[in-house]
């Protein structure tokens, strides 16, 4: 066995440059796919942008926005080890996941747990960067991490559970400058969810069929033939609640036209969207770096615009 996995990234650096024994726990991490990390990274980028709007700050603080990069390369890393470790005996049932370290042996269990628990380390490590409020907040956020493997076995929205523990970023990065949360935060958070939920089921209709033979259950099975409409319900709310804390933040015109050209960007992501074309679904998912680009380049432009 050449140690690949049939989903990762082909010819990325994992593969090519670095050392034989670090290959198996990169792919663990997932680290030749960044777009995890990303939309773990956006809510904290977007969230850290609008505080810097509300405190009239020229810009979000920058050792804060590396701080929340590291954190969201290391514990995405850590869930993507721990989701792992929880779906082993379902990743040997589908063709796109037996090949991953753990149901293929290039990593044992045991070497997956100690490998999930330094990267924890690095994240409670930026963690205790923080103000003691955010602190808390981001122990508070272990909880929804916690169950979120499980739900594909017991409920339809599995997704709905990845955007409570994916969109806790749009707290956080308020909570870091202001030691406290309101509703701009909480809205952020809520848009974050319905979002999550939108580029979630687009990427679960890669193993729709897979998941109907195995018994996981996912919104792309949910939605089926009405993905589009339920799309355009989800991208919807979601523009409309970050249109609202983004009114409470006192932003102005640019932060707006940043999460109009968004929506612009996720209304694309629909009407090119082909639920039977695993490639395109995954090209779509991954276009969402971009739409967090336009959200957080808005947001930065209307802090410099309006300190």
């Amino acid at each position: 066995m050449n140690g690949r996995v049939a989903d990762a990234v082909k010819g990325h650096w994992v593969d090519t440059h670095a050392p034989e024994w670090l290959r198996p726990y990169a792919r663990l991490a997932r680290w030749e796919r960044p777009i995890g990390w990303w939309l773990l990274l956006w809510p904290c980028w977007w969230s850290a942008g609008l505080a810097a709007v509300a405190s009239e700050s020229a810009f979000p603080n920058p050792v804060h926005l590396v701080l929340f990069l590291i954190g969201a390369v290391a514990m995405r890393g850590a869930g993507c080890t721990y989701n792992d470790l929880v779906d082993q005996d379902i990743d040997l049932k589908v063709a796109r996941t037996r090949s991953r370290p753990i149901p293929s042996g290039q990593v044992t269990p045991l070497q997956a747990k100690v490998f999930l628990i330094l990267q924890a380390l690095v994240g409670l490590a930026v963690l205790l960067s923080f103000n003691r409020f955010t602190i808390v907040l981001g122990l508070v956020s272990l909880l929804p991490v916690a169950i979120y493997p499980f739900m594909k076995r017991i409920t339809n929205w599995p997704q709905l559970f990845l955007g409570f523990a994916f969109s806790w970023g749009a707290l956080m990065g308020w909570a870091a400058v202001f030691g406290s949360l309101d509703w701009t935060p909480i809205l952020l958070y809520l848009g974050g969810i319905l979002w999550t939920i939108g580029y979630d089921t687009i990427y679960a209709h890669q193993d729709k069929e897979d998941d109907a033979l195995v018994g996981v259950k996912s919104t792309a099975r949910l939605f089926g033939e009405r993905t589009k409409p339920a799309l355009v319900l989800l991208y919807t709310g979601a523009t409309a609640l970050f249109a609202a804390a983004a009114s409470l933040a006192d932003a102005g015109p640019a932060a707006f036209a940043g999460i109009a050209l968004g929506a612009i960007h996720l209304f694309w992501q629909i009407i090119r969207l082909e639920i039977d074309d695993p490639d395109q679904c995954l090209k779509l998912f991954r276009s969402n770096t971009r739409y967090g680009w336009i959200v957080f380049a808005g947001y930065v432009a209307d802090a410099l615009i309006s300190a």
